[in-house]
């Protein structure tokens, strides 16, 4: 029986930890993570730039596609070699023009991908940047459901 993990898995989980890092706010991020990111070596493979990216939705989230408009991004892509020799590519995006931002979440998800470094990173950074984030959006759904209307004509009171 193989005992390799689930690749999906490891998917979701780097999925997960670049959405944690690309909406952190920038200065906290770079400051959280500057002792992690010391004294290793980073190869730019694309190096931090701005653009355009066409945002694009689905009738009913399900149908046909539409072009919803543009956004500005931030992105870079690099190459960090261990000291075992292995290559880990990161990469970032980030909505805005912060190229910085960009560089740091690259760095960070080339850090996470070695698995001797990514117990330590997801413990000490990106699971206190995920409590901040999830607390945020707690207070955000407090705040507006605080101001919800509910018609009796429409929809039944509920306690």
């Amino acid at each position: 029986m193989n005992a390799s993990p689930d690749p999906t898995a490891l998917q979701r989980l780097r999925a997960d930890w670049l959405r944690t890092l690309a909406q952190a706010p920038a200065d906290a991020l770079q400051a959280a993570a500057a002792p992690h990111l010391a004294g290793h070596g980073f190869e730019p493979l694309r190096e931090s730039e701005e653009g355009l990216v066409m945002l694009r939705g689905r009738i009913g989230n399900t149908g046909d596609r539409f072009n919803l408009g543009e956004a500005t991004l931030a992105r870079c892509v690099l190459r960090h070699t261990g000291p075992d020799g292995r290559v880990w590519l990161g990469v970032g995006h980030v909505l805005g023009r912060d190229t910085a931002h960009a560089q740091c979440v690259a760095q960070l998800d080339a850090l996470l991908q070695r698995p001797d470094l990514q117990a330590g990173l997801l413990a000490d950074l990106v699971a206190p940047l995920a409590a901040q984030q999830e607390e945020a959006r707690r207070q955000q759904r407090a705040e507006t459901e605080a101001t919800r209307v509910r018609f009796f004509t429409l929809q039944p009171e509920v306690s």
